[in-house]
């Protein structure tokens, strides 16, 4: 009954024998291995994008401050929502590899921005005044942090706006893989279709030992962020094992399919707390934050469940719960019982 992040599953098997099989010999280092190539041209097939230039990080923090340095000069701010793990829980870190850009909070409920709360705060942001912070990029999050996931035609709404005040659009998609589950879009309709200049495509909270990928669907920078890679310390010498577990990640769908299993038990999960009278907001894939009334924290304590818990109205509980391409259905029904 472990629903504290989807991070804290382990890797799926088929992660797992790639890796071991990528042990095996030797092969070039510094993202030169046969199996990169491999995976480039996998990400342009499964995004429909022929021209893209892919790079392997290990983390998301990596990234997201790698892809947003290199759209964001140091004079410029980076928009994002108020809740985005930009804004949030990345210690800086898209400032510090931009060399002091900032990062400007958007508002809107259920963790999405809409284009009129993004016009609020490009019209607050006096751009092309010498004393101002100019504007740089904009970022969009899905998965939200508050579970929901944007539609193409959302991520296409937003990217327009960006596009008109002469900004570019990066992506978080930590967890897009459980976007386009929910929603059904294809990849190519939610990214570089809708406007997306540049990708966080995530693996680790999906089933991968610890890889992102960034795609830069306008490979016009792509020199420089390799250069920005290799200066931050994110090139790895042994880069195999990272190409490793991208490409059996994206090969026969494998990311939608472990994907697709942590939104059912997601589902499975919110449904059986709404029918024992919890609170929850409507979210389409993994991630969810019920209210609930006072005292089954301490029942779901005691039978060991772990997740979560965060401030609630007096007399009320409230928590996140985040299901994982591993999580069953008795882990959903053992907890639903507990509570």
């Amino acid at each position: 009954m472990r629903f504290a992040s989807d991070n804290s599953s382990g890797a799926s098997p088929e992660i797992m024998a790639a890796v071991l099989r990528a042990n095996e010999g030797f092969e070039r280092s510094y993202g030169a291995d046969q199996s990169m190539t491999r995976v480039t041209k996998l990400v342009r097939d499964v995004f429909e994008a022929p021209e893209a230039a892919v790079y392997l990080v290990a983390t998301g923090t990596a990234a997201n401050a790698l892809s947003l340095a290199l759209l964001t000069p140091p004079w410029a701010a980076t928009f994002a929502h108020a809740s985005a793990h930009a804004v949030v829980d990345e210690c800086g870190a898209p400032e510090f590899y931009s060399g002091g850009s900032k990062i400007l909070s958007v508002a809107g409920d259920g963790g999405k921005m809409t284009p009129d709360t993004l016009r609020q705060a490009l019209s607050a942001n006096a751009h092309g005044d010498v004393h101002s912070v100019q504007r740089g990029a904009l970022t969009i999050t899905n998965l939200t942090e508050a579970g929901t996931a944007h539609t193409p035609a959302e991520v296409a709404a937003l990217a327009a706006v960006a596009h008109s005040n002469g900004m570019t659009c990066h992506m978080d998609g930590s967890r897009l893989a459980n976007a386009l589950a929910a929603t059904g879009a294809s990849p190519a309709e939610m990214t570089w279709r809708a406007g997306i200049d540049i990708l966080s495509l995530g693996g680790t909270k999906n089933g991968c030992l610890g890889v992102e990928a960034v795609v830069m669907f306008d490979p016009t920078k792509a020199w420089e962020f390799e250069l920005r890679r290799k200066r931050g310390g994110h090139l790895f010498s042994k880069h195999r094992f990272l190409s490793a577990q991208m490409e059996a990640y994206l090969t026969d769908g494998l990311w939608l399919k472990l994907a697709t299993q942590a939104n059912a038990m997601g589902q499975r999960l919110a449904n059986g707390l709404r029918d024992r009278g919890a609170s929850i907001p409507m979210t389409p894939a993994n991630m969810m934050f019920p209210e609930w009334a006072a005292g089954h924290h301490a029942r779901l304590e005691a039978a060991g469940a772990v997740y979560y818990s965060i401030p609630a109205p007096k007399g009320r509980e409230a928590c996140r719960l985040v299901t994982s391409w591993s999580t069953t259905d008795r882990d959903v029904d053992a907890f639903l019982s507990a509570f």
